[in-house]
Order: structure tokens, then C-alpha cells, then sequence
């Protein structure tokens, strides 16, 4: 009878050891038996398209669309919800990122570690810094840049010293510098400031580690170009007939339309300044701005992934001549667009 019960106290024992085990696991994020087999039986189903979004205001127009086609299949891990579904005869994958880069990129990271994905599009909406577009238009950058990693150089420093680092590669003054003195607010023509103690911050290439190179053998990236297939397929999204009024009482005093641009930029900051706008444009020919796109564009480039982007503008980034920012009044109709350019480039796409 002893051994009998020194045999079930050890059971006893190794299924709490287990239980413990597995909720350390399922703590940290790991990937219970469970969730493998589910993950495993939607693999089964891919490869997919992996649609990264925003927010709930830019997902919700798509999963009230007719032209998708949702599954009983969600699988929820790491505080996001992965939902299967078509658009068409193409399999595709929602997951909604939440606000900023590092969600974004989390949440991409994810998405390709653990599903069968062959191609990313990242749709949403974005502020405006090209003034040659408009509230409503949808902009396709060829190339995303991350635009706040910065080496913020010390008051008396100049253009002509090296930054701390510097030598070592690890920062650079090849990208360029803004210049804080030049946004003095009663800076006139006929008057120059030399300086302020915010004096300059250089830009600065993000350090990245391709799955196909060597690991912890950095390379650097700034403008990165989302896919050439995807590219060139988008040429056909031009002419697209977008929304143009939220109701019958509001509508856009420009015909919204769809504008393949150069360059579009991320930050970790919600841009509604007018100097700060023109700057980028002048500096780098920056259309769209974001929180998150830069981040979905690097990730991918590291998994070497087809990757797209759409931005509906929402708002003028602070250059417009309204007190208050217009992405309060046209945020929906811009979600709206995005979506309706993602389904029919999905549409489209071989």
C-alpha cells in the first residue's frame, strides 16, 4: 500500500510539474499543444495573404465587406487575434496590430513565424505631407522609411563633426539632419539663428538581420522598396472610383483618387505639424505619414516577403489651413478607401 501511494504522490507530482510547466509555457507566450495542432490545421489551408491593419476602425470595414468571406477559424495567441478568411479565390489572414512600430512589428513577426504566409499588405490610413495630394486619395509608396532613429547631436557640434559612434558604423550623416535653429519662430528673411541648444538630429538606417544572411552580421536599411510584382500590379489600382462624402451633407471638395508616390515615412509620434511636414516633403519627398508602416515594410524585408502598402489620407499632417486636425471629420471615409483599393488589388492580384 506505501509504494502504492509513493507511486501516485510522484503522478501526483509530475502532473502538477506538467500543469506548472504549461502555464509557464502558455505565460510566456509559448505555443501549447493545442494551439500547435490548431496553428497546424490552418497551415494546412495556406499558403495566405497576410493582411496587416491598424486598428478596429480600418478592420472593420473590410470584415463588414461582401467581397469577404470570413471562416469559423480564429486563433488567438499573444494577445492577438489571427482571423481566416477569402477575398476572391485568395486565402487570407487578418491580424490587427494595435497603435505604433512596435506593435507592428510584433505583430508581423508573428504572423510569419507561425503561419504559411507568401505575401504581406498592410492597408490603413495615414496623414498627408505631399501637398500635390489630397484628403481622401489613397497613396502606394514605392519605397517606406523609418524617420525617427535619430543621433541628436550635442549644442556646438556641426555638420563637419563626426557623431559619437560614428567610426565604429554604427551612425551615420549620409541620410541627413534637421536643423532646429532654422524653426525659430520669428526667424525672418533677413534674419539668421546659428543656434539653439536642440541644435540637429541625424537620420539614421535601421540595423537589420535577414533570415538568408549570417546571424548577428548586421546589415542597414532606409528606404525600404516593397515588392516590384506588387509594384507594378498596382499601376492598375489608378482610375479606381473611391468615396467621396461621409453623408449627403459631407463631402470632399477634391474627387478622391488613387496615386502611386516615391516615398512614404513611419515615426513613433502622431504628426499634425505644418514645419515638420514641409521639412520631410523638401527633405526626403514623403507623402504618406504613419506609426506603423516602416515597421511591417523591415520585418518582411528580413523574411524576405512580397510586401505592398496602402494609405488612405485622412488628414494634411498639420498643413491644413482648419484649427483643428481633419482626420477627426474623414478618418472612416479614408478607412474606407484603403479597404475598397486592398480588395480590388487582392482581386487582381495572380
Amino acid at each position: 500500500m506505501r509504494g502504492s501511494r509513493e507511486v501516485l504522490n510522484m503522478f501526483a507530482v509530475a502532473l502538477l510539474i506538467m500543469w506548472i510547466n504549461a502555464a509557464v509555457q502558455e505565460a510566456k507566450g509559448g505555443l501549447s499543444p493545442e494551439l500547435r495542432t490548431e496553428i497546424d490545421e490552418a497551415n494546412k489551408k495556406g499558403p495566405y495573404l497576410g493582411l496587416v491593419i491598424a486598428n478596429a476602425f480600418e478592420l472593420n470595414p473590410l470584415l463588414h465587406s461582401p467581397n469577404y468571406t470570413g471562416t469559423k477559424i480564429t486563433i488567438d495567441f499573444a494577445g492577438k487575434r489571427f482571423r481566416f478568411g477569402a477575398i476572391g479565390d485568395k486565402a487570407v489572414i487578418l491580424v490587427m496590430t494595435g497603435l505604433s512600430m512596435i506593435n507592428a512589428a510584433i505583430t508581423t513577426q508573428l504572423l510569419l513565424s507561425i503561419f504559411d504566409v507568401k505575401g504581406v499588405i498592410h492597408y490603413g490610413i495615414a496623414g498627408n505631407a505631399n501637398p500635390s495630394l489630397n484628403i481622401g486619395d489613397v497613396a502606394i509608396p514605392h519605397y517606406w522609411a523609418h524617420l525617427n532613429l535619430w543621433s541628436w547631436q550635442r549644442y556646438g557640434k556641426g555638420p563637419e563633426d563626426k557623431l559619437p559612434l560614428e567610426e565604429n558604423g554604427d551612425y551615420t550623416r549620409e541620410i541627413g539632419y534637421l536643423k532646429f535653429a532654422d524653426y525659430t519662430s520669428n526667424l525672418s528673411q533677413t534674419t539668421t539663428y546659428d543656434d539653439n541648444l536642440l541644435n540637429n538630429i541625424w537620420y539614421q538606417p535601421e540595423e537589420i538581420f535577414p533570415i538568408d544572411g549570417i546571424p548577428e552580421e548586421r546589415q542597414h536599411a532606409f528606404w525600404v522598396p516593397v515588392d516590384p510584382q506588387y509594384f507594378e500590379i498596382s499601376k492598375k489600382l489608378e482610375g479606381l472610383k473611391l468615396e467621396g462624402c461621409i453623408n449627403s451633407t459631407t463631402c470632399l471638395s477634391t474627387t478622391p483618387k488613387v496615386v502611386r508616390v516615391e516615398r512614404g515615412g513611419s515615426s513613433s509620434i502622431y504628426l499634425d505639424n505644418a514645419a515638420y511636414r514641409s521639412f520631410i516633403y523638401h527633405k526626403f519627398n514623403v507623402s504618406p505619414v504613419d506609426m506603423e508602416t516602416a515597421f511591417v515594410a523591415l520585418i518582411c524585408l528580413q523574411q524576405r516577403l512580397p510586401f505592398i502598402a496602402f494609405r488612405a489620407l485622412s488628414d494634411l499632417a498639420g498643413g491644413g489651413s482648419a484649427q483643428s486636425n481633419e482626420a477627426d471629420t474623414f478618418s472612416s471615409l479614408a478607412a474606407t478607401n484603403s479597404v475598397a483599393v486592398l480588395l480590388h488589388f487582392i482581386n487582381i492580384l495572380t
